[in-house]
């Protein structure tokens, strides 16, 4: 009998697979295995693997039985290949001289249950082959899950044993696998798109898990392709302005894409484009943003309970990550709109290797405005009112754990006008525009064990012109004005996740900032003399350093993300220092509600002079000096999530102390003063801000969107504006309501609305002296007295936006009409206020009985945006 068995078990290991001598011999160890398939017998593999690579298998047919699987692997070593093909099977295998030899296990693996080991990779779209960030990775068995970094990268550690592991992301099919753990296996899990654009929702984070169960709060993930959805002002997708419709975001002037966060100002916001500042994320005055769709992979908002990693500013976060380019195949996107068109192109220099993308954006508005200008007798006006920007990125896959990123941003703005008649040439312009560069490394330094490293630059100027040539005696008049800044900068970045109940992320960063205050030059010259002048603001250097260790925790119901942020300024031969405590905590109060806290500290080293009302040249970054202290704020919030079916529901409330914050002085401004320090122009003062948001979304079905809602106040103190009182912040309105929805009448046709009102802004009247009243009319006040700074509140603002979509799939691509209406009623929404003097008849008459004559000073609200209608032909090829 035990001869039988010997023969037998002789006869198992003779079935050899014999090899097609396609390779030179060589050692197994140095064969490297690239191969890809989907769904297939692993026989049926290993026969594949034998036509192309010198080796030799041995192993028993029943053992490979019915088993199937779907791998995707380029020049990686055999005897990965094949840990990875094996993944989930109690196939074993060693590699014995010149064979590989295969036996099934029947090594009782009890006593390895208490042995841990790690799973990590990417998950990645399967055909752009794009990196998924927030996607969320679930071990069943374990209960535990994991999401992936702002990389794609993802690690977790499970014991040893046999794993279901589910990988979801939203508007994508969810994939499931299964791995057997006996050591550590690093994989690229793909996901199928299921272009269901009617269930992709805006959330806390970008992945299916329920809102309740998030540490973070205050935080919203926009997916790019419900942002396309959301009509807009002449229907330029624009992140910026769908920040505007979510609770605790509040717009500037009526069509602009400024966003003010729970009371902060303008530059309070960090806006980062693939890590790197944007320092004037505004095209056109503010009406369109600086971000590309079609170049946009992610953008996160964060307003409140800052994770340790980002420091800066006060208010919020805006985090906007470039798309990577498809390593498999070429693609592209284009669109043809009303006063804009843009196209974006992305694909393989070497397939599964090297990938570019290019998207670049134009707008023909000042083409159009021309042909359409009035010209009369021998004037010629020649407006100009355009923009162009590009995006670039170079993607290069090293190897499995090391990958290289180049990405580019340039943009450029004209606003203004040159008037030319037969005596003289007047110019009137704005230019300004941001350039920025980030190379980044990935490195995968272990399983649990992931770093970043980056040097970025970044570069931001306006100029403005303004000009009379007299050609008679060839005369110039000419006053131009120079402000910018130049940062370059290194930051390293660290993931370590030790265990499921700990995710660690670590770093550090240095930039080197060159502030330009301003130079103002004037121009005064005749054929016989030269009279111009030039004042400068010196350039300020300054170096800023940042150091941060953050812990996402998991014990049992509660989850708590606790953090140190610290920074060091250096300017002027002076040093200030700043540590910042962050803390999150979460309560799975029930299985479909928790309760939240934050608690955030934040410091501020560069300041935004303005004048609060719109984007002008007098608006000029500057930094803490040895005279000018730097921001620094405090908030706490609390609030509540829950989950009942498809629908969620967030209620926050928050209070933010705000402290050093900046403001001219009353009628100051850097251009038209000429002060021995610009300080002198600078008052500092505090600033609270407090109230309460609620966000309901429904996340699936036909229907889909959201109502969003915010109560809140603001007010700043300065000792030497408004007498020292407190006031209502520019932009402090106690009501914000907004509604977006989305409607699939069918696979082609699809509708979108969004409906939002706002309490009118806070402004400041000047102070008037007369003795009669005007009467009222539509939108006409009369006023005796300017009041207080911002005692004035504006008219609120409504309107209803709406557009169609009608899509039509090609064998080759698809094609998209998109119809759209801007302030659709016509609502007449205020945009400035014009102070006029009016002739009126008083009911007394003087003392010879004629009536008597009188004036009075009226404010009128006047508006710029009507009803706008638009369309766009987009295209997928």
């Amino acid at each position: 009998m035990q001869m039988k068995t010997h023969i037998s078990t002789l006869i198992i290991l003779l079935i050899t697979i014999n090899i097609s001598q396609s390779h030179a011999q060589q050692s197994l160890d140095k064969i490297e295995i690239s191969y890809q398939c989907t769904d297939k017998a692993i026989e049926d593999i290993l026969s594949d693997i034998q036509k192309s690579y010198e080796v030799k298998f041995q192993f028993n047919p029943s053992d490979l039985e019915e088993k199937r699987t779907s791998i995707n692997v380029q020049e990686k070593p055999l005897n990965k290949f094949l840990k990875q093909l094996f993944t989930g099977s109690e196939v074993n295998y060693k590699i014995k001289s010149d064979q590989v030899i295969f036996y099934k296990s029947n090594k009782d693996t009890g006593a390895q249950e208490n042995t841990k080991h790690t799973i990590s990779g990417y998950v990645m779209d399967s055909e752009s082959t794009e990196t998924l960030i927030g996607a969320t990775v679930f071990a069943k068995e374990e209960a535990v899950g994991t999401v992936t970094n702002e990389y794609g990268f993802f690690s977790i550690s499970l014991p040893a044993g046999m794993h279901t592991i589910e990988i979801s992301y939203l508007s994508y099919n969810n994939t499931t696998q299964s791995f057997k753990l006996i050591d550590n296996i690093s994989t690229e899990i793909k996901m199928n798109n299921s272009a269901i654009l009617d269930e992709v929702v805006i959330t806390a984070e970008n992945s299916i898990e329920p809102v309740h169960r998030r540490t973070q709060m205050s935080q919203f993930v926009l997916p790019v392709e419900k942002l396309k959805s959301i009509p807009v002002i002449l229907g330029e997708e624009d992140i910026m302005k769908s920040m505007q419709l979510l609770p605790g975001v509040k717009s500037g002037s009526e069509g602009t894409s400024g966003i003010f966060v729970r009371g902060g100002s303008e530059d309070q916001n960090l806006i980062l484009l693939d890590g790197v500042p944007i320092y004037n994320p505004a095209h056109v005055l503010g009406i369109f943003s600086v971000f590309n769709a079609d170049a946009v992979k992610s953008v996160t908002l964060t307003k409140g309970g800052h994770p340790a990693r980002y420091g800066g500013r006060l208010s919020s976060v805006v985090d906007v990550r470039m798309k990577e380019g498809n390593l498999k195949e070429w693609h592209g996107a284009g669109s043809i709109g009303l006063i804009s068109s843009r196209l974006s192109v992305s694909g393989p220099i070497v397939e599964d290797k090297v990938s570019l993308l290019l998207s670049a954006r134009r707008t023909y508005a000042d083409v159009i405005i021309k042909a359409v200008f009035p010209q009369e007798n021998n004037e010629d006006v020649r407006p100009s009112l355009f923009f162009h920007d590009y995006n670039g990125k170079l993607q290069y896959r090293i190897n499995d754990k090391h990958r290289i990123y180049l990405s580019g941003y340039l943009g450029q703005d004209k606003f203004g006008a040159s008037f030319r008649d037969s005596i003289s040439l007047q110019k009137s312009f704005i230019n300004w525009g941001n350039k920025i560069s980030a190379l980044r490394w990935n490195y995968e330094i272990s399983n649990k064990l992931f770093a970043n490293t980056t040097l970025t630059y970044s570069d931001y100027n306006i100029r403005t012109e303004n000009s009379e040539e007299v050609f008679r005696d060839t005369s110039l008049i000419a006053a131009l004005y120079n402000s910018g800044i130049t940062d370059v900068g290194a930051k390293i970045d660290f993931d370590y996740v030790p265990s499921t109940a700990h995710y660690i992320k670590f770093g550090a960063s240095m930039v080197r900032h060159q502030y330009n205050p301003g130079i103002n030059q004037s121009i005064q010259s005749t054929p016989g003399a030269d009279n111009g002048g030039n004042r400068k603001v010196a350039d300020i250097q300054a170096v800023e350093t940042d150091i941060y260790l953050e812990d996402d925790i998991k014990i049992g119901k509660f989850n708590a993300n606790i953090g140190i942020h610290g920074s060091a300024f250096s300017v002027e031969n002076q040093l200030y220092t700043s540590l910042q405590p962050r803390l999150a905590l979460r309560y799975l109060a029930t299985e479909n509600m928790s309760i939240k806290a934050s608690y955030s500290t934040m410091s501020q080293f560069i300041n935004l002079l303005t004048s609060e009302a719109l984007s002008l040249p007098s608006d000029v970054w500057v930094p803490s000096t040895n005279r000018i202290a730097p921001q620094e704020s405090w908030q706490a919030a609390l609030g509540i999530s829950t989950k009942k079916g498809q629908y969620e529901l967030e209620i926050e409330g928050y209070y933010k102390q705000m402290n050093n914050v900046l403001s001219y002085q009353e009628g100051a401004n850097l251009i038209d003063s000429n002060p021995d320090s610009w300080e002198d122009q600078i008052s500092q003062g505090t600033g609270e801000s407090y109230g309460m948001e609620v966000f309901l979304q429904k996340t699936k079905g036909k229907l889909t969107g959201w109502i969003g809602y915010t109560l809140s106040w603001s007010n700043r103190q300065f000792d030497d504006i408004n007498n020292g009182e407190a006031f209502p912040f520019r932009y402090d309105r106690r009501h914000d309501f907004s509604t977006v929805l989305s409607y699939a009448l069918s696979e082609k046709v699809k509708l979108s609305a969004n409906w939002i009102y706002n309490t009118g802004n806070a402004v400041t009247l000047p102070q008037y002296q007369y003795g009669s009243v005007f009467p009222n009319s539509d939108n006409l006040i009369t006023i005796e007295d300017g009041g207080d700074k911002n005692s004035f509140r504006m008219s609120p603002t409504h309107r209803l936006d709406w557009s169609i979509s009608f899509v039509k799939k090609r064998k080759k691509y698809e094609r998209t009409w998109v119809i759209s209406f801007y302030n659709s009623y016509f609502r007449k929404n205020p945009f400035y206020l014009d102070l006029e003097s009016r002739r009126v008849e008083g009911d007394t008459p003087d003392e010879f009985g004629d009536p008597l004559i009188g004036t009075t000073n009226v404010v009128k609200e006047r508006s710029l945006i009507p009803i706008i209608p638009s369309f766009s032909y987009n295209i997928k090829f």
